[in-house]
């Protein structure tokens, strides 16, 4: 299973109302780090089913990088019961991301 693209329509079904818990990484197509970390993203969503891994546009989705408060992408968000949990900033390896969400 690969990452889901998050949009603010379905960011309340997708994220806030998860009983699995959630990896968002926030990218942007222009943003080399961002392209280092994207298949890592991939891989976890795939080697992961427990997760649910999204992935937000900031230049699509400009409402849900504002309520982030992402100020530097990549930006990795680990959430749980609709809570942020952890979160990180910069391109990381995947033993990093796994530690982030707890898997």
């Amino acid at each position: 299973m690969s990452a889901n693209v998050i949009t603010k329509e379905n960011f309340q079904t997708q994220v806030m109302e998860s009983d699995k818990p959630v990896l968002l990484d926030f990218w942007a197509s222009w943003c080399g780090p961002c392209r280092m970390v994207s298949p890592v993203v991939d891989e976890v969503a795939r080697e992961h089913p427990e997760l649910m891994v999204g992935k937000v546009n900031v230049d699509e989705q400009p409402e849900l990088a504002s309520a982030f408060q992402v100020m530097s992408i990549p930006m990795l968000v680990a959430m749980r019961n609709g809570k942020i949990v952890n979160q990180s900033v910069g391109a990381r390896p995947k033993a990093d991301i796994l530690a982030l969400v707890g898997a």
